[in-house]
């Protein structure tokens, strides 16, 4: 039986990696009662993991924090009822960074969890455990969060392909967040999966009349074959760095190579530059997420634990605002990223300014898609931070997100899949590396990306908010090119 077989394999996989969470003994019942019925969804009886912060009748959402265990879900949430109605037979629920606003994976109740390709790397985070999961093939698909790449880090990182849709595109009720009511960065749920088309597939089996009824406020717009399988050639934009964090050498020889391919494919591919991703970063994302001077985020450490890849992130959150204030002033000569930090984490003071912020983060998003469509775009491809970072690295290095928390603001689908792995040249030109700023950031994102000869290198796609197909088409388009390529 396909369940047994991978209940089996998720069992030996989270032996060396400490990525489940739970295991959910319900889905034999599941199974049996769906062999009963005469019709079969399109997820018939396909054993699929859960992400720990998904809602499952009778089973904790702890978020890796304690005061959320023995607290069972007294019903599914919206998404597993969708999944089940559909055939798929949820089976584990997999590990989390503390509270998940993070991008390594481990907290005080379960533990770290480990990168499968490489013990001494981080499977990436939020959905660490996914990630880490679906690489070692312990599940053929799961199911995780994003609200600042917190599915395409650990697709990217593991070596597999995530997809994160645009904000309402899927229904995100019944969900467990650590920073409930705020706006600015919009958060997704999506699919992970080790091909292109089992993403498609999910997305095509999800995006259905069960789910716009049990959630009216998702727009009832099913799956559109028609634009993911054209084929036209496509407008492509790309950009091989940010102005935050200076890609890798990678990094950016896996956007060259593949824009390359694209062109030999027939597309074409034009150079494109976002708006200010610094400003996008600090003044609008992480002024948003902190708006109450993270007073919300850090109402979830109130007698609880501090994981020590979180300690240093909740050491900054906890300073008071005239604190940050001060300290912003006085290392900005030295160290200006971090004077940005600590001045755009002090929160928004109120209710006026608030409004302010999220006029200026429409006006933001406004002028890339104006920049967008000036040069006539169908996607873009960009670069997504790799390889695999070193454990603990992450939570000192939150600036890093740049790539990957713009199209949260911006609230675009976007997608990642790997395209290519870390050869001894990069490594050479990694020595010479010292980033846009030449501040100690830089020099730890060196060091935690050093020595990954042979970890993977993933590619981000991205189009424009409720064109999920387009997205998916490209990264079917990016997958077929570079797999091809590797044959050669």
């Amino acid at each position: 039986m396909v369940l047994h077989t991978y209940m089996s394999k998720a069992w030996d996989v989270t032996q060396d990696l400490n990525c489940i969470t739970d295991f959910l003994p319900e889905c034999e019942l599941q199974l049996r009662r769906l062999q009963e019925q005469t019709s079969r969804g399109p997820l018939y009886g396909v054993p699929i993991s859960l992400k720990d912060n998904y809602s499952c009748k009778g089973h904790d959402a702890t978020l890796g924090l304690i005061k959320n265990l023995e607290r069972p879900a007294p019903e599914d949430c919206v998404i597993v009822q969708v999944l089940k109605k559909q055939g798929a037979v949820p089976f584990v629920k997999t590990n989390i960074p503390q509270s998940m606003l993070n991008y390594d994976c481990s907290n005080p109740i379960y533990g770290q969890t480990l990168n499968p390709l490489n013990h001494k790397r981080t499977p990436g985070g939020s959905s660490g455990g996914e990630g880490a999961l679906i690489s070692a093939q312990g599940s053929i698909l799961g199911f995780g969060s994003d609200i600042g790449g917190s599915i395409r880090f650990p697709s990217a990182f593991c070596g597999v392909c995530g997809f994160k849709p645009t904000g309402n595109r899927l229904s995100k009720i019944g969900l467990t967040s650590s920073c409930p009511g705020q706006k600015s960065v919009t958060a997704m749920i999506g699919p992970i999966a080790r091909d292109v088309n089992s993403l498609v597939t999910a997305m095509r089996a999800v995006l259905c009349e069960d789910m716009f009824q049990l959630d009216p406020t998702v727009p009832p717009i099913p799956f559109n074959e028609e634009v993911f399988s054209s084929t036209q050639p496509l407008r492509i934009g790309y950009y091989e760095t940010d102005d935050t964090t200076m890609a890798t050498p990678s990094m950016r020889r896996a956007v060259l190579e593949t824009k390359e391919l694209l062109e030999k494919a027939g597309h074409e591919v034009v150079p494109f530059t976002p708006p200010s991703v610094e400003r996008s970063l600090y003044e609008l994302a992480l002024r948003g997420l902190l708006a109450d001077g993270g007073a919300t985020f850090l109402d979830n450490f109130k007698g609880d634990l501090v994981d020590p890849n979180l300690r240093s992130q909740v050491a900054v959150y906890r300073c008071p605002s005239w604190l940050k204030s001060l300290l912003s002033v006085l290392v900005r000569p030295l160290f200006p990223r971090l004077s940005m930090l600590l001045d755009n984490s002090r929160g928004i003071s109120s209710v006026k300014e608030l409004w302010r912020h999220h006029m200026a983060v429409e006006e933001y998003r406004q002028e890339f898609i104006t920049r967008w469509t000036a040069r006539g775009l169908d996607a873009l491809i960009c670069p997504i931070l790799g390889p695999a970072l070193t454990i603990g690295s992450p939570g000192k290095l939150s600036s890093a997100v740049s790539y990957t928390i713009l199209y949260n603001l911006v609230d675009f689908p976007a997608g990642v899949l790997p395209v290519t792995t870390v050869t001894s040249e990069d490594e050479e030109a990694l020595k010479k590396y010292e980033g846009h700023h030449k501040d100690a950031w830089d020099a730890l994102l060196r060091k935690a990306v050093s020595d990954s000869v042979g970890l993977p290198v993933a590619l981000q796609c991205v189009a424009l908010p409720w064109q999920e197909e387009q997205c998916l088409r490209l990264m079917k388009e990016v997958e077929k090119i570079t797999r091809t390529e590797k044959r050669l």
